[in-house]
């Protein structure tokens, strides 16, 4: 008689991960809605589940997406939260292997073949990568279905056990890679959940991937907490004119130019990460406001930039882009008058000597109540629409200006995008807690596992940790006020918006993801990782440790 061969940890966390990359989930697609009820349909038919509690949360009403909760119980309240996202990015940039882009071994070789002749550094790397046998491709297997699916088989393991102590709690959410709908819905339900189901949560552990072009050392890493992001936007009003007479105006084009000019690289909004230097703001769009070809300069403009922080607030970022946008206005009209000559007019310049700087709750402050009801109505329709937030923002504050009844030149500022807030562990107990069994079991790593795990201070790409994590939240307010879309299409809720449990990031490590050659380094993704995820459980919740 043939029996089935018993699952290890590893090969449940490959079994699971390309399971889940072969269902495809693109973000804003049909397969992402899908995603949710068949992930939660497939757990309940798994052996290791039958005693679990699975369900789904919608995001919100009508939106069709949803989150995917499973329960596994053991003994007492004391509770860890396994979650990860599973949306990915699109899959039309693999071209004419597209059709593969969600099968991981077919793309995979395909991908080696094609690469074969390859010369630039990139594609080079990674078909040594293919060719060595140790890294597998597949659109959001690295991106991060295979942190899922080692959280996946830590609870099988964990639902199998003879006397679990604790509890594990599995949360997958959609829209990770657009505004973080399913993660922001996930940590306002956190409470209540844990209330219902009398659960004391300890920690929070999220699985997304860490990407490293060198000999994976930077990749095998316990993060500890995570970078913030901010989307300063300026909306600069200008004075049009007839091209041919450019004297006559103060162009808004030439105006975001010196804005995007200063704020690049500027060292006032580089956050420093400890000894070790920040990343500067980079420009993310600029573009002015005309809709088809005439001679008449720009009359507005917009510009939006990346700004990441490790302890910097939003409203601290916001002063400093204040200043730096008034800043570059003062430089240009200096060098403006400096090009022109004596022989020239300059009644414009003489008459504006300053560029003044306002925030967006500046505009709706001036908005008259008779107007106020036009202005929602028109905030509620743009919000319904099919534009990225930052165009709805920028729609949103051409609409407040109008109504504002001031005159240009003038530059508006705010956010065009949903804040991701800097995590950190605190001094508090849980918090401690989780950075000694982190940091316990990376030590351990090299002798148990066979690999040199490190722990970092900070994840650094942008994810869900800001939302589960302990965030300093005290200038939410001031974002809510100053950005424009807030009230409509984030909708946000004032209290309780943020999880606020200590957490940590422990996710595979690969290259290039968002790229067709997004890969997955299979040894350490599928033998180590989940046995750390695994050995921070078992030290969180040992009874002396609750």
């Amino acid at each position: 008689m043939t029996h089935a061969p018993i699952e290890t940890l590893s090969s449940r966390a490959q079994r699971w991960a390309i399971g889940l990359t072969e269902q495809k989930s693109i973000t804003g697609t049909d397969g992402e809605a899908a995603f949710g009820p068949w992930l939660a349909a497939h757990l309940r038919e798994q052996a290791a589940f039958q005693d679990a509690e699975v369900w789904t949360i919608e995001v919100k009403p009508q939106d069709g997406r949803h989150c995917v909760a499973m329960l596994l119980r053991g003994s007492a309240r004391s509770t860890v939260l396994l979650t990860g996202h599973y949306d990915t990015v699109g899959t039309s940039d693999y071209g004419q292997l597209e059709h593969l882009a969600t099968r991981p071994d077919a793309l995979t070789k395909a991908l080696r073949d094609s690469l074969v002749l390859a010369k630039a550094p990139a594609a080079v790397l990674a078909h040594e990568d293919f060719a060595g046998g140790e890294f597998v491709a597949g659109r959001g297997l690295l991106d991060m279905k295979a942190g899922l699916a080692a959280g996946l088989a830590v609870c099988a393991e964990f639902a199998e056990s003879a006397k679990p102590v604790g509890n594990l709690l599995f949360i997958a959410v959609p829209d990770e890679e657009n505004n973080s709908a399913g993660a922001r819905k996930a940590a306002q339900i956190l409470p209540g959940l844990c209330e219902e189901r009398d659960l004391d949560l300890l920690a929070v552990i999220n699985l997304d991937a860490i990407a490293d072009d060198g000999d994976g050392s930077k990749g095998r890493v316990i993060a500890l907490g995570t970078v913030g992001k901010l989307l300063p936007a300026a909306w600069v009003v200008g004075v049009p004119t007839h091209s041919g007479f450019p004297l006559n105006g103060l162009n808004a084009g030439a105006i975001a130019a010196a804005i995007a000019a200063r704020v690049e690289w500027a060292p006032e909004l580089t956050d420093a990460c400890g000894t070790a230097p920040g990343t500067p703001p980079s420009l993310l769009g600029i573009a002015d406001g005309k809709t088809r070809y005439d001679v008449t300069t720009p009359g507005t403009a917009h510009a939006t930039f990346n700004v990441l922080s490790y302890r910097r607030t939003p409203d601290e970022v916001l002063d400093r882009f204040d200043s730096l946008c008034a800043e570059a206005a003062s430089n240009l009209l200096r060098e403006f008058r400096h090009r022109v000559s004596a022989q020239h007019e300059t009644g414009l310049l003489e008459m504006v000597q300053l560029i003044p700087v306002h925030r967006y709750e500046t505009l709706l402050a001036r908005i008259d109540q008779s107007e106020r009801t036009r202005f929602e109505g028109v905030s509620a329709s743009i919000a319904a629409g099919d534009q990225p937030l930052p165009e709805k923002c920028r729609l949103l504050t051409e609409q407040a200006w109008e109504l504002s009844r001031l005159a240009g030149p003038a530059i508006v500022t705010g956010f065009g995008s949903i804040p991701y807030l800097p995590t950190n562990l605190s001094a508090q107990p849980a918090a401690v807690r989780l950075r000694a069994a982190a940091i316990d079991v990376a030590n351990e790593a090299a002798a148990r596992y066979g690999d040199v795990v490190t722990c970092a201070d900070y994840f650094a790409g942008i994810s869900d940790m800001s939302f589960f994590g302990e965030a300093d939240d005290s200038s939410l307010d001031i974002v809510a006020r100053n950005t424009p879309a807030w009230k409509d299409a984030v909708r946000w809720p004032p209290k309780r918006a943020l999880a606020n449990i200590p957490t940590i990031n422990i996710g595979p490590w690969g290259r290039d993801y968002h790229t067709p050659l997004e890969r997955l380094h299979v040894g350490y993704s599928f033998n180590v990782l989940p046995r750390l995820i695994r050995d921070v459980c078992a030290r969180l919740l040992q009874p002396d440790a609750s």
